[in-house]
């Protein structure tokens, strides 16, 4: 059943939507990443039904009851604890990287389909036995990489792929956000800034939806990468807070990736692809965000898309996960996907380490 079929079904019975709805599982923490996006993804999606949280820590108990209300239908102490108590469809997993592989496994052994923060990992050969286990369950364990159903990106694929531009011949890309947050103290004494418990720095944090959306918009793997990493800041913390990567993709083009903190405030954020009969350009700041142009037709157009209304983010990558967990919707990330990101960033810094091109 698609999107639009449920919705179509949802909207004729009010009864039916209610017996579609599923149980959930919110796995997390104190100073679980994107905590408040999980809530509020949770919240506004019909489907989740009965809520269940664990949180050793408690910290979060509050945040979670005031955000989804009557949703939270209880509270456990461990991952195993809730996992033998209920049996939810789909485990909302928001920790940090070197503590979620074993929550993940657990999930996955109680027959949950997982959506979990990014990296879920420390090292990418900590997530490989997680993606095989999935796959051969045929259970869903898809990264928290929400850009894959923004409606921009999907447009920008569909050109790309329908061959509208024609061959494709390379890509540019940069994210850039903030280095502000990097001179506070309370950042500096956060997981995310310690290589250890993070696996990675900008790069792994946000560079890995743009590598991500390289093969999304491409539909092509990322077969080798070579590069630089490092702290060009200078401030007092142990991960990279600059990248600069270049990378093959397996139909033999070449791309760029420029991921940093750079700014004093808010993030720039850029995607070109040029092909052989055109060009397509992302670029957020701008009120048309999308724009190509294409030769295809025998002489040159340029064209713009304009999204209605929010355009992606977490609450309707949340809604697909748990559609996805229903069978209402296609999963958007495979679990053979989530882990080839993983080592893709991992062979870049490795290719910045050794300085030799990795082959991922």
């Amino acid at each position: 059943m698609d999107r639009r079929t449920f919705a179509q079904l949802a909207a004729l019975s009010p009864a039916l939507a209610s017996t579609q709805a599923i149980e959930t599982a919110l796995l997390t923490h104190a100073d679980g990443p994107h905590l408040s996006a999980y809530i509020e993804g949770l919240a506004k999606t019909p489907e989740a039904g009965t809520v269940y949280l664990c949180d050793p820590t408690g910290a979060t108990v509050e945040a979670v009851k005031k955000g989804i209300g009557a949703k939270l239908a209880g509270t456990f102490q461990s991952p195993q604890e809730l996992l033998r108590a209920r049996k939810p469809k789909l485990a909302l997993i928001t920790m940090e990287a070197g503590l979620a592989p074993p929550v993940i496994d657990a999930a996955l052994e109680a027959g949950c389909h997982v959506m979990c923060e990014k990296p879920a990992c420390v090292r990418a050969e900590d997530f490989a036995p997680l993606a095989a286990k999935a796959k051969a369950r045929k259970q869903n364990l898809m990264l928290a990489l929400a850009n894959r159903v923004d409606s921009v990106i999907g447009e920008a694929r569909r050109i790309v792929q329908s061959g509208e531009i024609g061959k494709m011949y390379g890509m540019e890309m940069h994210t850039i956000a903030d280095q502000t947050r990097l001179t506070r103290p309370a950042y500096q004494k956060t997981w995310i800034a310690k290589k250890s418990r993070a696996g990675g720095g900008h790069l792994i944090w946000l560079g890995i939806h743009w590598l991500d959306l390289a093969m999304f918009i491409s539909g092509s793997r990322i077969t080798q990468v070579a590069g630089f990493s490092g702290n060009v800041g200078g401030q007092p913390i142990d991960t990279e807070d600059s990248a600069s990567i270049a990378f093959r993709f397996a139909n033999g083009t070449f791309g760029n990736l420029t991921s940093g903190y750079y700014l004093d405030r808010g993030k720039q954020l850029f995607i070109k692809v040029w092909g052989s009969q055109g060009w397509v350009e992302i670029h957020y700041q701008e009120e048309n965000p999308l724009e190509w142009y294409s030769t295809k037709n025998g002489k040159g157009e340029t064209r713009r898309f304009k999204p209605e209304g929010p355009s992606g983010g977490y609450t309707p990558y949340v809604q697909h996960a748990v559609r996805a967990a229903m069978g209402a919707e296609t999963p958007v990330l495979s679990p053979d996907e989530s882990l080839h990101v993983l080592k893709t960033i991992f062979a870049a810094y490795k290719a910045a380490e050794t300085g030799r091109t990795q082959t991922v």
